[in-house]
C-alpha cells in the first residue's frame, strides 16, 4: 500500500463515525428547515392599492450549499467531474450569486423610470472575487480586485466604465413624474381680531371661523403635457352685523392644460430615462451572461489545475515507490556485501529527494482542492467538507487527431466571435443609449415655450345674515354654490404662451457638445473592442496550436524516457549498470510524465480560453442561462 493510500484509508476509517453523525444531523436539519425562497427577478406587484405605500422586503441570501454536493461524496471523497463542477458553480458560486442581484436591480430601475424618475444605473461589471484560475483575490493588480470585486462594464450611471465617461448619459430637460398626484388640504381656523372702532364691522372684536377643503389632482404625460384639476372650498363665519352671508360658502374649480412646444416636447426627451433604463436592463442581462462565461471559464481552469495536481501527485508517488524499492534492494545487497555502502547512501539521497517532490505535489494538490471547493460552495463552515479530498473523474486526455479535425479556419472563428461576443452586444446597446442622450441634449438647446390654458368657475352660497337686513340672491347651501361654479355663470378662462430664452445658453451647449464627444468616444471604443477580439481569438488559436505541439513533443519525450529507463534497468539486471543510473533514468521518466501532465493541462486551458474568446462557452458546456438566472437546476425548476 502506498503512503497516500494508507493515509486516505486511515482518514476514511477515522471519519466514518463522524461522517455518519454529520449526515444524520444534516438530514434532521433539512427536515425541519423550510426551503429558502428563490431570488425574485421582478418587482413584487399587488392589486391592493395600499401596498404601494408598504415596503417590499427581500429575503436574506441562502448561504446553504445545494444538495448536489452531498450526492457527489463517496467514501469520504468528493468525486467531481467537469460537468458536476459547472453545475455546482451555477448553483453555489458566490460571484454568480452576487451578479444575480443586478437583474432585479435593473428591473427596479425600469420601474422607477416608468414614473419619470432618473435612472440610478446598474453595475454591469464582472464579479471576480473567487481566487484561483488566474483571476482576482490575490492582489490589487488582479482582475476584479477593485471596489466590489467587479471589473468595468458598459452601461449604468458610473463614470469611467471601460475607459469611457458617461456624465451626460440621460442629459436633457427635466422630466415630470408620470405617477398622478392627489393633494388634499383641509384645515379649521378660529381667528380673533380686536378693532379700534365700530365703523367697519359694528363689533369691538371680530371673531372669524374658517373651514377650508382644497383638493388638487395633477398628471403629467410623456408628450410634455401636464393636466391638473383644482377644487377649492371654504366656509367662513363671523360675528359682524355687516356680513351679508353667514356662513359664506365659496367654491372654485379650475382645469389646467400645459404643453411644452420647444424644449421638452415629444416622447424622445420625456421617455429617455425609461428607454435608457430598458437598455441598461438589456446590458445587465448580457452582463450576467458574461458573468456566467467568466465564472465557468475560471471553474474549468480550476478543474484542470486540480487534474494536473492530482496526476502530478500520482507521478511523484510512483517515483517515490520505485526509489523505495531500489533502496530496499540496495540494503539487501549491502548485507550480502555485493555493493559498497556509498551506493546505499546515494539511494537514500534519491529517496529523500523523491519524498520532497511528493510533499510539494501533495501540498499543491491540497491547495487546488481547497480552491475548487471554495469556488463550488457558498460556505466551507463544515470542517469535514473543508478537509475532504477531491478526486477528479475527468482526467486530462488529448486526442491530437480529433483536435486537428475539429479545428476551424482562424478567420471563420473570428467572424463567429464578432457575432457572439457579449462585450460587443453591450457596447452596441450602450451606443443606442448615448444616441438617445444626444438627441435629448440637442432638444434641451431650444428655448422653453409653454402653451398654458385653463378654464374654471366660481360659486358663492350661504344663508343671509339676519342682522344685515338684506336680501341675498345666493343659494343657501354648498350644493347650490357648487352648482353655480359649474354652470358657467361665473367663468374663469385663460390662454397664454410663456417663452424663456436663456442668453448665451452655455450650460445646455456644453452638455450637448460633451454628449457628442462621449458618443464619438464610445464609437472608437467599439472599434477598438472589435480589434481586441480579433487579437484575442488569434492569440487563443496560437496558444491552442502551441499546446497541441507541446503535448505531441511531451508524449515523445515520455516515450523516449521510458525506453531509456527500460534499457538502463535491463543493463542493471545484467550487471552492466548501477542502481543509481536506473534511479536517474526513472527520475527522468517522472520528469517527462510531469511535463506531459503540464502540457495536457495547458492544452485543456487553451481550449477553454479559445471557447471564451470566440464566445461559445455556454454552448460548449450546454449551460442554461435561464436556470443560472434563478440558481435552480432545470430539473428542479420544472417540479411542482
Amino acid at each position: 500500500m502506498t503512503p497516500r493510500n494508507f493515509v486516505t484509508a486511515s482518514i476514511a476509517l477515522l471519519a466514518l463515525p463522524y461522517s455518519t453523525f454529520v449526515a444524520a444531523q444534516q438530514a434532521s436539519f433539512q427536515s425541519v428547515q423550510a426551503p429558502q425562497p428563490v431570488l425574485r427577478l421582478d418587482i413584487p406587484h399587488s392589486s391592493n392599492p395600499f401596498n404601494a405605500y408598504r415596503a417590499s422586503n427581500v429575503a436574506r441570501p441562502n448561504l446553504a450549499n445545494t444538495p448536489r454536493i452531498d450526492s457527489l461524496v463517496h467514501d469520504g471523497v468528493l468525486q467531481l467531474s467537469l460537468s458536476d463542477a459547472i453545475a455546482l458553480a451555477l448553483e453555489n458560486n458566490l460571484d454568480i450569486a452576487i451578479a444575480r442581484y443586478n437583474l432585479p436591480i435593473a428591473a427596479a430601475d425600469v420601474l422607477r423610470t416608468r414614473a419619470g424618475g432618473v435612472f440610478r444605473g446598474v453595475n454591469t461589471g464582472v464579479v471576480q472575487n473567487t481566487p484561483g484560475g488566474g483571476v482576482g483575490g490575490f492582489g490589487s493588480s488582479s482582475s476584479g480586485a477593485g471596489a466590489g470585486g467587479t471589473s468595468g462594464g458598459a452601461g449604468g450611471a458610473g463614470t469611467g466604465a471601460s475607459g469611457l465617461v458617461q456624465s451626460t448619459l440621460g442629459t436633457g430637460t427635466d422630466v415630470s413624474s408620470y405617477d398622478p398626484t392627489f393633494t388634499a388640504n383641509t384645515n379649521l381656523e378660529h381667528y380673533t381680531e380686536p378693532l379700534s372702532n365700530l365703523t367697519l364691522y359694528n363689533v369691538p372684536v371680530l371673531r372669524t371661523n374658517t373651514i377650508v377643503g382644497n383638493f388638487h389632482f395633477s398628471q403629467a404625460f410623456a408628450s410634455g403635457t401636464t393636466l391638473s384639476v383644482t377644487l377649492d372650498n371654504d366656509r367662513v363665519t363671523n360675528n359682524s352685523q355687516y356680513t351679508l352671508l353667514t356662513p359664506e360658502i365659496d367654491t372654485y374649480y379650475r382645469v389646467l392644460f400645459q404643453q411644452q412646444l420647444l424644449a421638452g416636447f415629444g416622447l424622445g426627451p420625456n421617455l429617455r430615462y425609461l428607454r435608457i433604463a430598458k437598455n441598461n436592463q438589456k446590458i445587465s442581462d448580457q452582463a450576467f451572461k458574461l458573468q456566467i462565461i467568466s465564472t465557468i471559464t475560471q471553474i474549468e481552469d480550476l478543474y484542470w489545475d486540480l487534474v494536473s495536481a492530482y496526476e502530478d501527485e500520482r507521478v511523484k508517488s510512483a517515483s517515490l515507490d520505485f526509489a523505495n524499492q531500489t533502496l530496499d534492494t540496495a540494503r539487501k545487497e549491502l548485507k550480502l556485501e555485493a555493493i559498497p555502502a556509498i551506493d546505499v547512501l546515494k539511494d537514500e539521497g534519491e529517496v529523500a529527494n523523491r519524498q520532497q517532490d511528493l510533499t510539494i505535489a501533495r501540498s499543491q494538490l491540497q491547495f487546488q482542492e481547497l480552491l475548487i471547493k471554495n469556488a463550488l460552495t457558498k460556505n466551507l463552515d463544515d470542517p469535514t467538507l473543508e478537509a475532504m479530498p477531491v478526486q477528479p473523474t475527468d482526467l486530462s486526455t488529448v486526442s491530437l487527431d480529433a483536435a486537428a479535425a475539429s479545428s476551424s479556419p482562424t478567420e471563420d472563428i473570428i467572424q463567429q466571435a464578432l457575432t457572439s461576443r457579449i462585450e460587443l452586444s453591450e457596447s452596441k446597446i450602450d451606443l443606442q443609449s448615448r444616441d438617445m442622450s444626444l438627441a435629448s441634449a440637442r432638444n434641451a438647446l431650444l428655448p422653453t415655450l409653454a402653451l398654458t390654458a385653463y378654464y374654471g368657475g366660481t360659486g358663492l352660497g350661504g344663508p343671509a345674515n339676519p342682522a344685515s337686513h338684506t336680501t341675498s340672491t345666493a343659494p343657501g347651501s354648498y350644493s347650490g354654490a357648487l352648482s353655480n361654479a359649474f354652470n358657467n355663470s361665473a367663468p374663469d378662462y385663460y390662454v397664454g404662451l410663456s417663452l424663456t430664452v436663456p442668453i448665451r445658453n452655455r450650460i445646455a451647449k456644453s452638455d450637448q457638445y460633451r454628449a457628442e464627444l462621449e458618443s464619438r468616444q464610445a464609437e472608437l471604443r467599439l472599434a477598438q473592442l472589435r480589434k481586441q477580439i480579433r487579437i484575442e481569438v488569434r492569440n487563443a488559436q496560437y496558444a491552442l496550436d502551441q499546446s497541441q505541439a507541446r503535448v505531441q513533443f511531451a508524449n515523445k519525450a515520455r516515450e523516449l524516457a521510458q525506453r531509456t529507463f527500460e534499457i538502463t534497468a535491463k543493463e542493471q539486471s545484467l550487471g552492466a549498470g548501477s542502481a543509481l543510473q536506473t534511479l536517474a533514468a526513472r527520475h527522468d521518466v517522472a520528469t517527462a510524465e510531469s511535463a506531459l501532465v503540464a502540457a495536457r493541462t495547458a492544452y485543456q486551458k487553451a481550449r477553454v480560453e479559445l471557447d471564451r474568446a470566440v464566445g461559445r462557452t455556454l454552448e460548449a458546456n450546454a449551460i442554461s442561462v435561464e436556470s443560472a438566472r434563478t440558481g435552480v437546476p432545470p430539473s428542479q425548476a420544472t417540479q411542482p
